[in-house]
C-alpha cells in the first residue's frame, strides 16, 4: 500500500515539476478564457519572472513518512520531501476523521514574527494573536498541509538574512523559493487520494497571508483565498516609513517597476478571496488596504461575483479578533465545506 502510494506520489510530482504554477486546467477555471483571463496569464508569465531562478529542472524523490499521530478527530502525518534538492521540507498532514470521500484541502502557510523556532507546528498550536487552526479544519473535514518555511522550524539553522543574500548573489530570492516550496506542497496535497483538487484553499496570517494572496494569483487551482493582516498597498507602506517592519523575505527585485497590491490581487479575480486585516496593524495602513479593496471590489462586480470577495478592517492590530475568525469560518463552510 506504502509502495503504490510513493508510485502515484513520484509520478504526480514529476509531471507537475516542469508546469510549475501554470496548471491551466479547465476544471479549475471560473471563467472563459477571454482577454481578461488571457492578460491575467501573462501577467502571471511576469510575476513569475521576478522571483529569480527557480529549481524547476529538479524532480522530487517521494517524500518520507517520519510518523504518524493520533489526535482528537485527526491523523497526524509527519513527512520529510524533497521539493528544491538543496535541502529537505519538513512538513505536516493533517488527515481529518470525518470527511468526505473527496475532502476539501487547506494549504497552510505560517507567519513570521521573527519566532524562527515555530513554522509549520503553528497549525497545531497557534500563536498568541491566533488560536489554532488545526481543530476548526479537523471539525470541517479539510485535508491540510502546512510544511516549514525557509528559515523557520525544523529549517531554522539557515537563518533569514544569510539565505537572502546568497539567494541574490546566485540569482534566486528567498520569496521566490519560499513560493516555489509551497506550490511543491501543494502539488502533494493535490495527489493525496483524499483530496478534492475542485475546493483548494490557501490561509495564513501576517507572512502566511502575503504568501497566500502570492499563491493564489500565480497558481489557479487554488480556489479560494483567505489571508489575515497582511494586505496593504506598497506605496502606503512606503508613506508611511514601515518598511522595516517586514522581514527581508517580502522584499522582491524591481517588483514596484511591474506591479502593485492591487494588481498581484487582481490575478486571483474573479475566484473566492476574503481578507481581513487591522485598522492599527502598522503593517496594514488602512489607506492602502481601502485602496485595494477599492479597485478589485469592481472587478469581482464586473464578473458577477461581488459576494465572493470580501476585504475588510477591524479595530485591531496584527491579530485575529474572535469576528475575524467567525468570518473565516464561514468562508470555509461556504466555499470549501458545502460547495462540493
Amino acid at each position: 500500500m506504502i509502495g503504490s502510494r510513493r508510485n502515484f506520489i513520484r509520478k504526480s510530482l514529476a509531471a507537475s515539476a516542469g508546469g510549475l504554477l501554470f496548471p491551466l486546467n479547465s476544471v479549475t477555471m471560473h471563467y472563459p478564457q477571454n482577454e481578461f483571463a488571457s492578460r491575467q496569464e501573462a501577467q502571471r508569465k511576469k510575476l513569475l519572472s521576478l522571483l529569480g531562478d527557480l529549481p524547476n529542472d529538479h524532480r522530487p524523490k517521494a517524500p518520507r513518512l517520519i510518523r504518524k499521530e493520533q489526535h482528537q478527530g485527526y491523523t497526524l502525518e509527519y513527512l520529510e520531501f524533497d521539493f528544491n534538492g538543496l535541502e529537505p521540507v519538513p512538513g505536516i498532514l493533517l488527515v481529518p476523521e470525518k470527511r468526505q470521500k473527496k475532502a476539501p484541502c487547506m494549504l497552510y502557510c505560517h507567519a513570521h514574527f521573527g519566532t524562527y523556532p515555530i513554522g509549520k507546528d503553528e497549525l497545531l498550536n497557534g500563536r498568541s494573536v491566533m488560536p489554532a487552526y488545526a481543530p476548526v479544519y479537523a471539525e470541517k473535514g479539510i485535508l491540510t498541509l502546512a510544511i516549514d518555511s525557509w528559515c523557520f522550524g525544523e529549517r531554522k539553522e539557515n537563518t533569514e538574512m544569510d539565505a537572502f543574500k546568497k539567494m541574490l548573489w546566485e540569482g534566486k530570492t528567498l520569496f521566490g523559493m519560499m513560493l516555489f516550496d509551497e506550490i511543491k506542497a501543494l502539488d502533494y496535497l493535490l495527489a493525496r487520494p483524499e483530496a478534492d483538487p475542485n475546493r483548494v484553499g490557501v490561509f495564513g496570517l501576517s507572512m502566511g497571508a502575503t504568501k497566500a494572496w502570492w499563491l493564489s494569483a500565480l497558481d489557479t487551482r487554488i480556489t479560494t483565498c483567505l489571508d489575515l493582516c497582511c494586505m496593504t498597498d506598497f506605496h502606503e507602506l512606503i508613506n508611511e516609513k514601515n518598511l522595516k517592519g517586514h522581514g527581508i523575505y517580502y522584499y522582491v527585485p524591481s517588483l514596484l517597476k511591474h506591479f502593485e497590491t492591487k494588481t498581484i490581487n487582481e490575478l486571483i479575480v474573479p475566484r473566492p478571496h476574503v481578507s481581513l486585516n487591522g485598522r492599527r496593524d502598522e503593517l496594514t495602513p488602512p489607506k492602502g488596504v481601502e485602496k485595494v479593496s477599492n479597485y478589485l471590489m469592481p472587478l469581482y462586480e464586473k464578473y458577477g461575483r461581488r459576494e465572493d470577495c470580501r476585504i475588510d478592517l477591524f479595530d485591531c492590530g496584527h491579530e485575529e479578533l474572535p469576528e475575524m475568525r467567525q468570518i473565516i469560518t464561514g468562508w470555509l463552510d461556504k466555499y470549501l465545506v458545502k460547495s462540493a
